[in-house]
């Protein structure tokens, strides 16, 4: 059996949003930084129901100073 890593869309949110605050940035101040309309992106990524893409995910990890890895939280299922 292989185990293969799976995203916890709602952990990696709740994460996301614990790092913000950590970084000491707002919802508006990466809002601002990803040249976001609105705030909309920011709190589907908090609230779970969406992950950035791949180079926004690059970009929000160097904005809160930490790796990807710290990011994102995952389940590990077998396969």
């Amino acid at each position: 059996m292989v185990s293969i890593p799976t995203i916890d869309l709602k952990m990696t949110g709740h994460n996301i949003a614990k790092l913000r605050k950590a970084a000491g940035l707002s919802v508006h101040d990466l809002q601002m930084a990803f040249g976001f309309n609105s705030p909309q992106a920011i709190y589907k990524w908090q609230n779970g129901t969406a992950l950035p893409t791949v180079d926004n995910l690059i970009a929000l990890a160097a904005l809160l100073h930490v790796r990807i890895d710290d990011i994102l939280v995952t389940d590990h299922a077998v396969a």
